[in-house]
């Protein structure tokens, strides 16, 4: 009686090396995912706890003044991958993940995407960048009670709008770290 040995066929071993790099491309899109909404949750969440705050503590013109400026030089090349770039990344990182035969990942991965490209960025672009269109329009008036009431009638809502954003952030930031932080499958 003659035994052989049998390889695993060509195609088996090209499949679990072209697994083995798409799990690592997969887990360097879910690092920098992470990374991008971090710094999406970091910017909102600093408005919240400080710079508003400040704001409205400061003479109404002031604040205005300051925030028309903040406003106008926000949309610029370092702002521009954290906010817009996020939900491509975390969209990409889900795809991957379900390449990569990580269904939960992918569908943490993608749930993270969707949070964040609803809750900041179409929220942004619905709520908070209105109120700054507006802002930039206004003349600051030189009378202070003028300046308190237009200040006033944008900084609260503006707060609650961006308080919305830094939760919907920080929610988009946790789903994707549980993403990253499920287990991985050993090759054998």
């Amino acid at each position: 009686m003659t035994t052989t040995h049998t390889s695993p066929a060509p195609t088996t071993a090209l499949t679990d090396t072209a697994l083995r790099r798409l799990a690592r491309f997969e887990r360097a899109l879910g690092v920098t995912g992470i990374l991008f909404i971090g710094a999406m949750f970091g910017f909102f969440y600093a408005w919240v706890c400080s710079t508003m705050w400040g704001l409205d503590a400061a003479d109404p013109q002031v604040a205005i003044a300051a925030m028309q400026a903040m406003n106008a030089s926000v949309r610029n090349w370092a702002f521009f991958p954290g906010f817009f770039l996020t939900p491509v990344m975390l969209g990409a990182w889900a795809v991957v993940a379900l390449l990569a035969r990580r269904r939960g990942t992918a569908a943490l991965a993608g749930l993270a995407a969707l949070v964040y490209l609803g809750g900041c960025l179409i929220f942004t672009n619905t709520f908070n960048l209105p109120l700054n269109d507006a802002l930039a329009a206004v003349v600051i008036p030189q009378d202070a009670a003028q300046a308190a009431q237009v200040w006033a009638d944008y900084s609260g809502p503006w707060q609650l709008r961006n308080i919305a954003r830094t939760v919907f952030s920080g929610l988009s930031l946790a789903l994707a770290a549980a993403a990253l932080a499920l287990p991985r499958r050993t090759a054998a």
